[in-house]
């Protein structure tokens, strides 16, 4: 095989992890705890590439940087498919405002207190965009804008999994806590968009608001992926603020505008715009799920846990700062929200 298609062979046992990752996702055990394919895929990863892969990393290289590179993008791009400007119709602006302030807060406030705590400005930029946005499918986004190394990607990783899936269990028995069973309809509305912009992970976003109830499943899935959407305006921020530590004058920086922001809210558009075939539909976010598990395998192979270990757990308690205020602030926001927008 010539070299400069090395890469297809070594993409098979890549897409063979990956096709079993997303089948143990759907599992009922681990579908029950919101476990998405891309958490199982760094943990195999981080697995393999502290054993096999150091033993025979010629067998891999060139898959892995083509996953981590060509195949990462796709997968953002794609991602637009699940969401459209009906969907944003549908929860209207308590959802928005409740979200974009959400988004901004999370992403400053993991700047200003990774600086506090001494974590590394990339690291914290990324537990920052994995607890603003959309867990790892952010990290993985903001990784190439941030041109962050590989182990500051399962260092935000690990802290949006351990958070995150704690949310998923402690949102439902605060909605048991907070709101009588006999609650208005709007009630459960308000709820929906408190958990769809706190929790960190779409399939957790998922299991904690069917945990609930249908209305709140519905509404918390919706600004769920109203808050993907802004992952877009939040990569463009974070290339103009690196462009500025890079040295440029701040009145002439360049956004270094990476081609699948755009193309993400393309498909966000295209989504809206045409209604797909079902199956076509169904088809197209299968490939980008597929696409995002080979890139977070990818991640996890080359991820040695020295890196990780060597990290410590400041990061850990920044994720941790984090949640406490997705969780109170965001449940703040929700209802400030709702009462200015209802």
């Amino acid at each position: 095989m010539p070299s400069r298609f090395l890469w297809l062979g070594q993409l098979l046992p890549l897409l063979g992890v990956s096709v079993v990752c997303i089948g143990l996702s759907k599992s009922a055990t681990l579908s029950a705890w919101g476990i998405s394919p891309l958490t199982l895929a760094i943990v195999m990863g981080i697995a393999a590439g502290n054993t096999l892969f150091v033993r025979f990393p010629e067998l891999w290289l060139e898959g892995i940087a083509f996953s981590k590179g060509h195949l990462l993008r796709l997968g953002i791009m794609l991602y637009g498919f699940r969401l459209t400007l009906a969907q944003v119709a549908y929860v209207g602006w308590p959802a928005f405002f409740t979200d974009a302030v959400i988004v901004a807060v999370t992403m400053v406030l993991a700047v200003k207190l990774g600086r506090r705590f001494h974590v590394n400005d990339k690291t914290a930029a990324l537990v920052g965009a994995g607890s603003a946005v959309c867990g790892a499918a952010a990290v993985l986004a903001a990784q190439p804008v941030l041109k962050a190394q590989d182990h500051d990607v399962g260092v935000a990783v690990a802290t949006v999994v351990v958070f995150g899936t704690l949310a998923m269990f402690v949102y439902p028995l605060l909605a048991v806590w907070i709101l009588p069973a006999d609650a208005s309809s709007s009630a459960w509305f308000a709820w929906g968009i408190y958990t769809g912009s706190s929790v960190h992970e779409v399939a957790q976003v998922a299991a904690a608001g069917a945990a609930v109830n249908d209305t709140v499943a519905d509404v918390a899935v919706i600004t769920k992926m109203i808050r993907v959407m802004m992952l877009a305006p939040l990569l463009v921020a974070l290339s103009w603020l690196m462009s500025g530590k890079n040295g440029q004058n701040s009145g002439r920086r360049r956004i270094a505008m990476p081609w699948f922001v755009p193309a993400f809210l393309v498909m966000v558009a295209v989504n809206s715009a045409i209604e797909l075939p079902p199956s076509l539909h169904s088809t197209i976010l299968n490939i980008d799920t597929l696409l995002l598990t080979m890139a977070m395998l990818a991640l996890g192979l080359t991820t040695r846990w020295e890196a990780v270990r060597a990290a410590g757990i400041r990061p850990l308690i920044l994720a941790g700062i984090l949640a406490v205020w997705l969780m109170i602030g965001g449940g703040a926001l929700s209802y400030a929200g709702y009462l200015l927008f209802e």
